[in-house]
């Protein structure tokens, strides 16, 4: 039965960001509707979006963006 759930389960897209792969977003609003849910589902810090330097995509951050 594992094979059977390996195969379909849903792998996000990810890219390389320094040294750590991270989760890719199409759309602003799409990481932000993530960030929330994160936030939610496991009661930590208020995440913010910031625009990845090598794509047209968006990840998520525990770092506060200057002018936030």
């Amino acid at each position: 039965m594992k094979n059977y759930r390996s195969r379909y389960e849903y792998v996000p897209p990810k890219c390389w960001v320094g040294d750590q792969q991270k989760v890719c977003y199409a759309t602003r609003e799409e990481a932000e509707a993530a960030a929330l849910v994160a936030q939610h589902d496991h009661g930590g810090p208020k995440l913010s979006v910031y625009k990845c330097e090598y794509g047209e995509h968006w990840h998520l951050s525990s770092h506060r963006a200057s002018g936030d």
